[in-house]
């Protein structure tokens, strides 16, 4: 039984050395042995040989040229169209020209087709290929048994390769999955650095500027605190810069107490009264952070754009959910535009399963957080890290 051996071609998201699939085809015209053997033992002789050589040496080069061509799996070019179809016409003709050997010229086409074509071409070609065998085996009274082991061959190695160029598309169509993954992780986690450095700057920049003005107050009346809130602003800068560093690694991790702190020195400077309700805490640590995340944000807010001379915060945590309401007495409203602070936590919250609310209020602005404990287990989303 005559075989041809597995050919190497170029595909889509692999794209092989031309050496590679030259090597490859190399290996599988060593079979054209059989009608090179008829030449040389003189079964093919005169004219007819001469004749012989040069189809099969067109055959060969334009089979190569073919396999060479530039494209994708299933997708080929103009350029293959054309190689191909005078490939399969060298093939046929000598097929019918010479028989015997020269029957194996098929088997080559079948793969071809089966490498470079789209699927319903590939299966049309190789059936077309087996009929033709078949039929060139019948003109030329080739041996039955002979000719049915070729019309096998054609179909069999036409399905493999068939087969085999699913498989490298399938492989090469992983990789593009796999590399949009990877885009789409830094992606997330480039919005995940911005939502946190935001976050973290727009809440102690705030802070540095009103103890800022403060110690500036303070300087032109002599005041001795204007040492004090000097401090402070170092302390806060350098606690800041701790923060960033922490994000941009992506272990950060500061709870509901240490925001509620922050909240307070950071209203004090402002000149709010600050007032906070605690209720059915402490809170499991995934809902901790997400709340000192919108207490963060929340106080940000009140400091930049309300003028309130009061703030409330409460947190209530019952079997259902937990709850975060920060609510002031401010001029904030009358300028209320969702920035990125508030959209970030918005999709902090939702991430988590649970629902958030801003806007104005008759006397000022409010801002509503509530989370459910089934959520709780799975931490608010930050990127992939």
């Amino acid at each position: 039984m005559m075989r041809v051996s597995a050919l190497t071609f170029g595909g889509a998201g692999e794209r092989p050395s031309r050496l590679r699939r030259l090597s490859g085809i190399s290996i599988g015209l060593v079979y054209l042995c059989f009608p090179v053997l008829e030449i040389i033992t003189g079964e093919v002789s005169g004219v007819r040989a001469v004749w012989g050589g040069a189809g099969l040496a067109a055959f060969v080069a334009c089979y190569i040229a073919t396999v060479l061509s530039p494209r994708n799996f299933g997708d080929p070019t103009r350029l293959t169209y054309w190689l191909l179809g005078v490939t399969t016409l060298l093939g046929i003709g000598l097929a019918v020209a010479f028989g015997g050997g020269w029957l194996t010229l098929p088997i080559y086409l079948a793969v071809v087709y089966g490498m470079a074509l789209r699927p319903r071409l590939s299966v049309a070609g190789v059936l077309a290929m087996g009929l033709a065998v078949a039929l060139i085996g019948l003109l030329k009274e080739h041996d039955p048994g002979t000719t049915l082991v070729l019309v096998f061959q054609v179909i069999t190695l036409g399905v493999l390769f068939m087969g085999v160029r699913n498989t490298r598309m399938l492989v090469a169509r992983l990789r593009q999955a796999q590399e949009e993954v990877a885009r789409l992780a830094a992606s997330e986690e480039r919005l995940r650095i911005a939502r946190d450095l935001h976050d973290l700057l727009g809440h102690s920049l705030s802070l540095i500027v009103l103890k800022s003005e403060l110690a500036g107050r303070l300087a032109e009346s002599g005041s001795e605190r204007t040492v004090a809130e000097i401090r402070d602003i170092e302390s806060v800068a350098r606690q800041a810069l701790v923060e960033v560093r922490d994000a941009v690694t992506g272990y950060r991790q500061r709870g509901l107490s240490g925001e509620l702190d922050g909240a307070r020195a950071a209203l004090e400077a402002a000149g709010t009264r600050l007032t906070i309700r605690l209720a059915g805490t402490p809170l499991p640590d995934a809902l901790d952070e997400l709340l000192g995340w919108a207490v963060r944000e929340g106080v940000t807010n009140v400091v930049r754009h309300a003028r309130a001379t009061r703030c409330e915060i409460e947190v209530t945590m019952d079997e259902e959910a937990a709850a975060l309401k920060i609510v002031d007495d401010g001029r904030g409203a009358a300028s209320y535009g969702p920035g990125s602070g508030l959209t970030g936590l918005t999709e902090r919250v939702r991430a988590a399963g649970g629902t958030m609310s801003a806007g104005p209020q008759p006397t000022g602005f409010a801002l509503r957080v509530t989370v459910p404990h089934a959520e709780t287990s799975r931490p608010p989303t930050r990127g992939v890290r």
